[in-house]
């Protein structure tokens, strides 16, 4: 068997999961393509987890009921788990509403392996937003149980770290996730 510590020493770097959670349209697809860009580009292996890649194959059996989506974030968060203990670099953007959801995830972790960022972006600037036109089919009823309409989001009570992409922009932002990397030692040797 190869240790998680040997893929680490191969990589050159340490492994960890970076978990985005924000309202749609906020920014998290977008922060953590290009965080993966920047670190492919200092040879540091890396994969982002989106909506894109996780409904339309592993999990497009399920729907969007409490339980589907409840089920939803725990298989990414395994999967998550699994790239870590691969030695990568996981970078999961998700909505994730709810904070239950969010711990349960959390928990599957050891310490320092799983990073909570809120990527905080007001409804109003989500909407005004609206790449995929959700909010708007939303507003009209075409969709239903829309987090931020009809649906909650719980607001983590104490992310590791808030990307705030209403006033910050992508390089800003991306500077920030950097520096949190840097400062704890995940982009270096174990």
């Amino acid at each position: 068997m190869i240790a998680r510590q040997d893929r680490q020493l191969r990589n050159r770097h340490n492994s960890c999961t970076l978990w985005f959670t924000g309202l749609s349209g906020s920014g998290k697809s977008t922060l953590a393509f290009a965080l993966e860009q920047a670190l492919h580009s200092r040879n540091i292996a890396s994969y982002v987890l989106d909506g894109d890649n996780i409904r339309h194959g592993l999990n497009r059996d399920l729907g969007f009921s409490s339980d589907d989506r409840k089920e939803n974030i725990r298989r990414i968060g395994e999967v998550s788990k699994l790239f870590v203990d691969a030695g990568l670099i996981v970078l999961s953007a998700f909505i994730s509403p709810d904070e239950g959801d969010r711990l349960m995830v959390k928990e599957m972790f050891q310490p320092g392996d799983h990073i909570e960022v809120y990527v905080k972006c007001s409804l109003a600037e989500c909407e005004k937003r609206d790449p995929k036109g959700l909010y708007k089919k939303a507003r009209s009823g075409q969709i239903s149980n829309f987090t931020g309409i009809d649906s909650k989001y719980d607001v983590p009570g104490s992310p590791d770290l808030i990307i705030d992409t209403e006033h910050m922009t992508v390089d800003e932002s991306l500077a920030a996730l950097l520096a949190y990397l840097e400062e704890r030692n995940y982009l270096a040797s174990p």
